[in-house]
């Protein structure tokens, strides 16, 4: 028995979704131009760094508050300007001591397969797990970062650094996965 295989033209969308929507082709490109989702991690070992950009953050917003309070205050005004360049003067030395990392979640199919290709073990399966964290983690966050993480830069973190900081690392490379960008509003 004799099988070819046709090569099918994009499906057309319903007449009833044209007609309730005539400009579905827009939408329907939209959609399918839509990038997946992506998450940051932000690491920064500089606590005079985050303490000053949570000063200039309390300040600025006092500073706020008062010059809404009296708008026609000079002195009011002008303590708010420099409260605010002062913000943004710590936000920036902030920003240059971090380090982002950027996390993309992966199309359906390949994480479906990573997911099946890593069971949990007996143990894992009985605490609840569906896949095998210490061999999926690393893998999983290689293959979303957008910033170059290979699997043994991921074993590496994960092995060497607090149990809380390769958590949040986990966390947020599994989390991008899940990620959602819709809302169901009413009709």
């Amino acid at each position: 028995m004799t099988t070819t295989t046709r090569k099918t033209a994009a499906p057309k969308p319903p007449a009833a979704a044209v007609a309730q929507d005539a400009h579905w082709a827009a939408t329907r490109e939209r959609l399918r131009a839509r990038s997946r989702p992506v998450l940051k991690l932000t690491i920064c070992d500089d606590d005079a760094a985050k303490q000053a950009v949570y000063a200039a953050r309390v300040a600025e917003l006092e500073a706020k508050s008062e010059a809404e309070r009296s708008p026609d205050d000079e002195a009011a005004q002008a303590a708010h300007r420099t409260a605010t360049a002062t913000l943004a003067e710590a936000q920036a030395a902030l920003d240059s001591a971090s380090i982002p990392l950027r996390f993309q979640a992966l199309d359906r199919k390949t994480y479906k397969e990573l997911l099946a290709a890593h069971r949990p073990t007996e143990e894992q399966s009985d605490d609840g797990y569906e896949f095998n964290i210490d061999t999926l983690g690393p893998i999983i966050i290689a293959a979303s970062s957008l910033d170059g993480i290979t699997e043994e830069d991921a074993q590496t973190f994960l092995d060497e650094w607090s149990t809380a900081e390769a958590q949040a690392l986990l966390n947020t490379a599994f989390g991008v996965q899940r990620e959602e960008r819709m809302d169901l509003g009413k009709g």
